[in-house]
């Protein structure tokens, strides 16, 4: 059985979620990898989301909205944008693959372009591979906190060598 990714969309209201429901509307197909999110505009998307999106299961994370100079809200997909930016590096700090998240400006004429990118986000999102996200050990997080004085590492401290994560700290 070959992999079938799973891709959360979070579609802007006014264009891409427009381009989503006329593409559906004139019966054109798509691959059916994507669960849709409406959103009333990508500025109102919080890095947040898409993190946890990705450690909550999803392989892949499309965010689509407004044209530049198109949105609905002045600006926000403006901010979309260089919030987008950001979380790409993050996630290549976290090693994941930066391949998995993808940002588009659809309107909502393009119900066309809507399949087309679904179709090539689960084309890419296929190439990369399950997300094997680190799951953590809840019970042995709860019991940290619940015994303080139990020996271990507890939250965000630090040893001597590292950190939690494992990465080497640097002397300042």
């Amino acid at each position: 059985m070959s992999f079938e990714p799973k891709i959360l969309g979070i579609l802007c209201n006014w264009c891409t979620y427009s381009a989503a429901d006329s593409a559906g509307a004139a019966h054109i197909s798509y691959a059916p990898n994507v669960n849709v999110v409406r959103v009333m505009c990508t500025g109102r998307i919080d890095p947040q989301f898409i993190l946890s999106a990705l450690s909550g299961g999803m392989d892949g994370v499309l965010v689509c909205g407004c044209h530049p100079g198109d949105c609905h809200y002045v600006n926000g997909n403006c901010k979309a944008a260089g919030r987008f930016h950001l979380m790409k590096s993050m996630l290549v700090e976290m090693g994941i693959e930066p391949e998995r998240i993808r940002l588009e400006w659809i309107s909502a004429s393009e119900s066309d372009r809507y399949a087309t990118v679904i179709d090539e986000m689960t084309e890419q999102v296929r190439a990369c591979g399950p997300l094997h996200w680190p799951s953590l050990d809840m019970d042995a997080a709860v019991e940290r906190e619940e015994n303080p004085e139990r020996e271990g590492i507890k939250g965000n401290e630090q040893t001597e060598t590292g950190n939690v994560l494992g990465r080497e700290l640097r002397r300042v």
